[in-house]
């Protein structure tokens, strides 16, 4: 596995080496000695998938407050997705800032999202589907997000909205 920091303190993405042969491929998703020795959680305690039937699907941007704020693994399983981790952690250098990257089905990457930055996707594909690995249980009266298009990050997104839950389109402007 390869660990590759990015411009957001704490988000690192996860190149898994495939061995191919004539019955398809292998590769492994995740490994916690080689988790903790890149500075990252070596256990998760929930996993989800998030099935997305039409292309332009929005889910974000979320995250979970103290005291169960959550780091998330992110994993594309199949289809296409335009990935965001958006650095909410205001005593950071890059608050406010945000990473995105192309999560594909057929690759091997992973992106690991830490406690204090919000996350979300958009499906570039019909019948994407997202698996996550979360560092804390789901708490729901711990939940939280920022709208996907609150003017105060400027999230370039790729593609027009064709699918969001009033719950993701009504959070309210960052302060």
């Amino acid at each position: 596995m390869k660990f590759s920091k990015t411009h957001i303190d704490g988000v690192v993405m996860i190149d898994s080496d495939e061995s191919l042969d004539q019955r398809g491929g292998f590769f492994r998703t995740f490994c916690s000695d080689e988790f903790e020795r890149n500075g990252l959680p070596g256990r998760f305690v929930q996993s989800s998938v998030s099935r997305n039937t039409l292309r332009g699907t929005l889910r974000g941007m979320h995250f979970q407050r103290d005291p169960r704020a959550e780091g998330k693994l992110v994993r594309c399983i199949r289809g296409r997705a335009f990935d965001v981790a958006l650095d909410l952690r205001r005593s950071s250098p890059t608050f406010k800032r945000w990473f995105a990257v192309e999560l594909a089905g057929a690759g091997t990457r992973a992106i690991f999202v830490p406690a204090g930055v919000a996350h979300g996707f958009q499906t570039l594909e019909d019948d994407t589907e997202i698996f996550y690995q979360m560092t804390e249980p789901y708490v729901p009266e711990l939940a939280g997000g920022v709208r996907f298009d609150d003017p105060a990050f400027a999230i370039s997104w790729p593609r027009a909205v064709s699918v969001i839950s009033e719950r993701d389109k009504s959070f309210a402007d960052f302060d």
